[in-house]
């Protein structure tokens, strides 16, 4: 099976300070058709206005991904946490039985573009925690950033999905196996790609795979970024 999300029939908020795009069902916006795909549950395109953000607010049980596309943001959090993650920077937090957190555009002058990610975890009321690493100068086709183990060097994550961050320029082009039981979704974060033969795929498009098989991705017009989903 193989569903094409495409960016613009995504759901939409606009609250002056926050422009944001949703994959799935999230907030008001409900699509009975995209309550997540497997365990992978939320993911928001937000570009945020310079010097604004999300207040102090609480999550319980869930795996929430930071991918930053353009911008930076300032984090702070109940564990002590203060932080800045830039473009390049993978954030992970294990919300477990429960955690508050801030979330701000750190420039008073330039937008912050990102994605954030939810996945629900395999384990419920588990201490909360906290990770993020610098990825920008690893430059390869394809990049694992989160995993159940932090295989490779990648962040953890408490289910068993692993994340990889794939780059492509002109006319390059990877394949991918997606193992028998397994299922992908795969996220565009910039420019465009296609994928086998002829499906093509601009920013802000997804793709949700169920068949275990070799997955082509090439980059025929323009450099691309994306992210892809292993799931169970």
């Amino acid at each position: 099976m193989i569903h094409i999300r495409k960016s613009s029939d995504r759901g939409k908020g606009e609250f002056g300070w926050l422009h944001a795009k949703y994959t799935f069902s999230f907030g008001e916006y409900y699509d009975s058709l995209f309550m997540g795909f497997r365990n992978l549950r939320v993911i928001n395109e937000d570009k945020v206005e310079p010097g604004q953000g999300f207040p102090t607010h609480g999550h319980r049980n869930m795996e929430i991904v930071t991918f930053i596309i353009s911008g930076n943001l300032e984090h702070r959090d109940s564990l002590g946490t203060g932080s800045v993650i830039r473009e390049g920077e993978i954030q992970v937090m294990s919300a477990g039985k429960g955690i508050q957190h801030s979330e701000f555009n750190h420039s008073n002058s330039e937008f912050l573009h990102l994605l954030q990610i939810w996945i629900e975890p395999i384990v419920k009321n588990q201490e909360p925690s906290y990770q993020q690493k610098d990825f920008s100068q690893i430059n390869e086709k394809l990049t694992l950033i989160v995993s159940p183990e932090g295989t490779r060097d990648s962040l953890k994550i408490k289910q068993d999905v692993k994340i990889y961050k794939a780059m492509l320029a002109v006319q390059e082009s990877f394949q991918y196996k997606l193992e028998r039981d397994r299922h992908a979704w795969i996220q565009i974060a910039i420019g465009s790609m296609t994928f086998g033969d002829n499906i093509i795929l601009e920013q802000g498009d997804g793709l949700a795979i169920s068949e275990g098989d070799i997955l082509v991705f090439s980059a025929p017009k323009s450099p691309c970024q994306f992210l892809i989903f292993d799931l169970p």
